[in-house]
């Protein structure tokens, strides 16, 4: 077995550890439901019997396992790296990855236990201590024999975000990276509008055991700190100085931080990021879509088919092989989907970047449930409905990880005073979108907080409500979610509430309508506000809210799409 110490580093300061430190994190940030490994067994599985387990050792003298895998012949080779706390001689890992491919195409590849998980020993922090690991690990393998200096990292979800954690080290060795589906930081996808994700974030720490005192901290995260910004890469991205290629979904829980991620390189990165970033959109969640919408060929989540051998190929050895020659963005535009209607308007577009030039319009909404391009002109207009914290809306698909997702029919949310449709009439043409969307909200509430929801809809001319986005706002995050910015609302005072809904690529057909669907809770994807105003931690009475949504000449609330005009039209 191959054991490296005293692995030259810089040192990276700001990461503490320990098991206090991991506690404190996991309640400041609330723990990524998608990312944590299970539990471990008792006694963790052999190593692969085609592997050969190594050892590396950090800058604290912990040693943390790896299977290498070696292509046939004389080496050194560049080396293709994954950091996984799913186990990597897991049945989860084997699955889905088959050494070989790699091997065959002429690389080293490494497969690590991050810290505390397998083999490898230390204890498991939740990516708390995955800079200086993954520093430490790719320097620790440029060393090796068997590698001749140039190393990629590579991975999904958790394997996605020890890579990016590993880039913002920027580890002299590392060359490139090919991340699917990752956050940019848990604070925005975590704490949409600040509420957190129930069932895939609180839901996922209960199944852990962690306590109720713990998780009533972790909803601390809703408010940025020096806690969240360390959940990364988040700020960390300037760091990065070399090529990725992000792959996402559109129903993906990570679809914001995929294409912020290279956004932000591609536009404002390090020299060695900045123009080299590749990203890749596609119409799938984090694991199969849910409902009566279907994109075959398309809805898988790992899109990769042999993207990754042709990135690294380019990056580790130098193969003119055409991919940066090609454009850096492939989004797929969605369409109508239904199950045995695949229309032939879902497609692949190439772009220059990201986003694409688009203009914002404005669909307002109106009296009898209507949404408008004009700006409405009536001097009083609003619905006013009482939300229960104890009855609320419940949840039916979106971008969700544990439980059904993507695109399913809203239509069996009925009868019901606290949920609101605006929509078109019946389109004339294809609207086509392809953007950040947002909805500008004027809303009141009669005590001090409450929450408003938005859902952008895809109207079938069957009726089908096809779920397109979704996210809410807690009001006292209104003017923000630094410390200072949050307030309680003034009962009964309309204020403009601004709910991000991510990106989405999307072509309304005609015969469709566009719709907004507005309501106060979406259990159990988010947190029921208890509309009481009590900071996390406190344990006041719930109460029933009387909330109001305007739309008048003063309150202007509008469903903000990025409408694009794609073949001339």
């Amino acid at each position: 077995m191959i054991a490296r110490t005293g692995a030259a580093v810089t040192v990276l300061n700001g990461f503490i550890r320990g098991s206090f430190a991991a506690a404190f994190l996991v309640a400041a940030l609330g723990a990524p439901a998608f990312a944590q490994a299970p539990a471990l067994a008792t006694k963790p599985p052999a190593a692969a019997p085609q592997a050969r387990e190594v050892f590396l050792t950090m800058r604290d003298g912990v040693k943390l396992a790896a299977n290498v895998y070696l292509p046939d012949g004389p080496g050194p080779w560049p080396v293709i790296l994954t950091r996984t706390p799913y186990l990597k001689d897991g049945k989860l890992y084997a699955s889905i990855v088959d050494p070989g491919r790699y091997t065959r195409a002429g690389y080293a590849l490494v497969v690590q236990d991050v810290r505390g998980k397998g083999h490898s020993q230390g204890f498991y922090e939740a990516f708390v201590p995955d800079i200086e690991d993954g520093y430490d690990t790719v320097e620790g393998v440029a060393a090796q024999p068997w590698c001749n200096g140039k190393i990629g990292i590579t991975g999904a979800s958790a394997m996605g975000i020890t890579s990016n954690l590993a880039a913002v080290a920027a580890p002299p060795h590392l060359k490139a990276a090919y991340v699917i589906v990752a956050p940019n930081e848990t604070f925005t996808t975590s704490f949409l509008g600040g509420v957190p994700k129930e069932k895939d974030t609180v839901g996922w720490m209960k199944m852990q055991g962690v306590g109720d005192d713990v998780i009533a901290r972790a909803e601390a995260g809703s408010v940025r700190s020096v806690f969240t910004d360390r959940a990364g890469p988040g700020a960390a991205l300037k760091y990065v100085r070399i090529p990725i290629w992000n792959v996402g979904g559109w129903y993906d829980i990570f679809n914001t931080g995929t294409i912020y991620n290279f956004e932000y390189l591609q536009n404002h990165g390090a020299r060695g990021a900045r123009g080299n970033q590749r990203l890749t959109m596609g119409p799938f969640g984090h694991g199969p879509i849910s409902g009566n919408l279907a994109y075959p060929g398309e809805d898988r989540l790992n899109v990769v088919g042999n993207d990754d051998i042709r990135w690294f190929d380019y990056w580790l050895k130098g193969v003119d092989n055409g991919v940066m020659g090609e454009p850096p963005v492939d989004l797929f535009m969605m369409a109508a989907a239904e199950k045995g209607a695949y229309s032939a308007k879902n497609r692949h577009i190439a772009a220059a970047n990201w986003p694409i030039d688009y203009r914002e319009t404005r669909y307002y909404l109106a009296a009898n449930g209507a949404l408008e391009t004009g700006a409405p002109q009536a001097a009083d207009a609003m619905i006013a409905y009482r939300f229960d914290p104890a009855n609320p809306v419940p949840t039916i698909g979106g971008a969700n990880l544990t439980f059904e997702r993507g695109p399913m029919d809203q239509r069996p949310i009925q009868g019901r005073a606290d949920y609101l449709r605006f929509q078109t009439p019946v389109l004339d043409r294809d609207v086509a979108i392809a953007g950040p969307v947002t909805v500008e909200l004027y809303g009141a509430t009669d005590g001090p907080d409450t929450d408003f929801e938005a859902k952008l809809v895809d109207v079938y001319p069957d009726g089908y409500e096809a779920l397109v986005l979704d996210a809410p706002i807690r009001a006292r995050y209104r003017h923000g979610r630094m410390p200072d910015e949050v307030a309680v609302m003034t009962p009964g005072a309309p204020e403009k509430l601004t709910i991000d809904l991510w990106n989405t690529a999307l072509t309304f057909e005609k015969g469709h309508r566009i719709a907004l669907h507005i309501t106060s809770s979406n259990s159990p994807r988010f947190e029921v506000n208890d509309n009481n105003g009590e900071a996390p931690g406190e344990h006041l009475k719930p109460r029933v809210s009387a909330n109001t949504v305007y739309f008048d000449r003063d309150h202007p609330s509008a469903l903000v799409l990025p409408v694009v005009y794609l073949d001339g039209r």
